[in-house]
Formats: C-alpha cells, sequence, structure tokens
C-alpha cells in the first residue's frame, strides 16, 4: 500500500549509516522472459525513492519537455497540509495537460491536480461513488484526450472512467468531477499501481500483486485489450493478459514494490519503477526499460 512505501522511505533514510556496515550480497531475480513476452528488457535507470518513488509520465508538449515522475517528496506542502499526503501515478494528455492523482487517508473524495500547458494549476476534486474505494492509485488518458481512466487498490474487476479533468470542456474545478462510465475486466487484477494507453484500445499496466495467485505470478506486466476507447457515455469491457513478471533484482532480499508506468509513443519505449526491498530502497530501487520485441 502507499502508506508502506512512506513508512519504508523513512526507516531506510534514518537507518541508511547501519545498512552501510552490513551489505547484502543476496540477489532475487526474476524469471527469464519466455518466448510469448512482448516487452524485452532494454535497460535501467537508478529510481530516487523521494521523488521518483510513485509513478512516472512523458509529456509531449510543449516540445523537449523532460519526463515528469511523483514521489512523497514532490508533494507540495500546501497541498500535503490539506491531507493529499499520497500521490499516485501520473500522466499527461497529448495536448500537454499533466494530471496528478491524490488521496487521503480517510474521507468521501479523491483529487486530481492537473497542470495545463502554460503552467496553471487547478484541482479537481471526486465524491466517491458507491463501493468505491478510496485510494486513487494512478490515471490514464485516452489518446483521444477527453475521457480518463483511473484505478482503486485491492482486487477488482473494474477500472473507472471519468472526462478528464482540465481537457473535457464539462470539468470545472469548481463542481464535482463525477464518474462518467466503468471498464468491466473479464479477469480480476490486483494492487495496480499504473497503466497506460499504448493505443486507442490498448493498456499496459503495473500490478504489485504479491501473491501471485492470479496469473500464476507476482509482480506482473499486465495487458488490457478494451472492446472500444472509452468515451464515458456507455462501459465498455477489458480483457487481461499477465505478460510477465517484472524484474526483480536487488542487494537486498525482501519484499518489492512494483510502482508506476509509462508508455511514451514518440520512441516506443515502456518504463516501470520497482521499488527495491528493506535499506535498497535507497540504494538500488530501478526505473526499467523495456522495448517490443
Amino acid at each position: 500500500m502507499p502508506l508502506r512505501t512512506r513508512q519504508r522511505c523513512h526507516a531506510a533514510l534514518t537507518g541508511l549509516a547501519a545498512f552501510a556496515l552490513a551489505t547484502a550480497a543476496v540477489l532475487s531475480a526474476a524469471p527469464s522472459a519466455t518466448a510469448a513476452d512482448a516487452w524485452i528488457e532494454a535497460g535501467s535507470d537508478r529510481a530516487d525513492p523521494l521523488t521518483e518513488s510513485q509513478g512516472l509520465t512523458s509529456v509531449e508538449v510543449p516540445a523537449g519537455s523532460p519526463n515528469r515522475y511523483t514521489g512523497i517528496g514532490t508533494i507540495p506542502a500546501g497541498v500535503g497540509s490539506r491531507g493529499w499526503n499520497h500521490v499516485g501515478d501520473p500522466d499527461a494528455s497529448y495536448g500537454g495537460f499533466y494530471i496528478e492523482p491524490y488521496q487521503r487517508d480517510s474521507g468521501t473524495t479523491k483529487m486530481f491536480r492537473v497542470q495545463a500547458p502554460g503552467g496553471t494549476w487547478s484541482e479537481y476534486v471526486h465524491t466517491l461513488s458507491a463501493g468505491e474505494a478510496l485510494n486513487n492509485s494512478w490515471v490514464a488518458v485516452s489518446p483521444g484526450g477527453q475521457w480518463m481512466l483511473a484505478g482503486e487498490w485491492g482486487t477488482m474487476n473494474r477500472l473507472l472512467v471519468f472526462p478528464t479533468p482540465g481537457v473535457n470542456p464539462g470539468t470545472s474545478p469548481a463542481a464535482n468531477l463525477p464518474q462518467a462510465s466503468t471498464v468491466h475486466l473479464d479477469h480480476a487484477v490486483r494492487d495496480v499501481q499504473g497503466c497506460d494507453f499504448v493505443s486507442a484500445t490498448r493498456l499496459l499496466c503495473s500490478s504489485d500483486d504479491p501473491a501471485g495467485t492470479l496469473f500464476g505470478i507476482t509482480k506482473p506486466l499486465l495487458q488490457i485489450d478494451l472492446s472500444a476507447e472509452p468515451n464515458g457515455t456507455a462501459d465498455v469491457t477489458g480483457h487481461v493478459t499477465a505478460l510477465r513478471q517484472l524484474p526483480l533484482r536487488s542487494g537486498c532480499s525482501g519484499t518489492f514494490e512494483t510502482e508506476g508506468i509509462d508508455y511514451d509513443r514518440r520512441t516506443g519505449t515502456l518504463r516501470v519503477i520497482v521499488l527495491s526491498p528493506g535499506f535498497c530502497i535507497l540504494t538500488d530501487s530501478v526505473t526499467y526499460r523495456f522495448t517490443k520485441s
């Protein structure tokens, strides 16, 4: 859960000196990709545990924009002081609107913080629908731009569809951001930490599933094929496929945490953040890069 990440970062920062005296030599590696895998590991970059520990996205507008990351260290003081103490995996529309999902520890609302291409920030608050989980783990803007998916934590058979705040003309910071429709999945998913569109009807998602009972592997990279591009007026279905286990390598043994995901359509590069166990969250957490075979 997101709280676990904050606790691990705090413990790791206070205990780094002790860790330096007790170097671990255990390597934990994911199984090799099989012939059925469509995405092959192509490299990696260190992920900072404070500013790159929750999510990431590529931004196309304006041209030359750097990749954006979220972590516990990227939450503005004025936002955190109002109780929005967790930020999830962000996304950006093809028109350059950048969107971060926020949640509180309790209550009946979640929030989407939006930066327009000109730099102005706005906040769009959503009141939970009946049965909706409080978690606001990620957002994924559809290629058409008008509609956005968001996800809940735990074992779920659905994704939520919203009008894209700041992009869809029916949205306003002064009004509740309503859920517009639902993606009904044909297979349950667990602890999805991020999704991103690779086409109008295909998503790739990173799952932090620790049990492995749904697909036979823990921490899977998932593919979801939609029956149609979400349009907010009618529900669609999604066919779920587990493509592979995400890489789990560290100088420490223990429980890894899979985080956000991004597909950069300009380069065809897929990136996924994986946080290392224990004190190694500080030293060898990684953003893995993949290319399609």
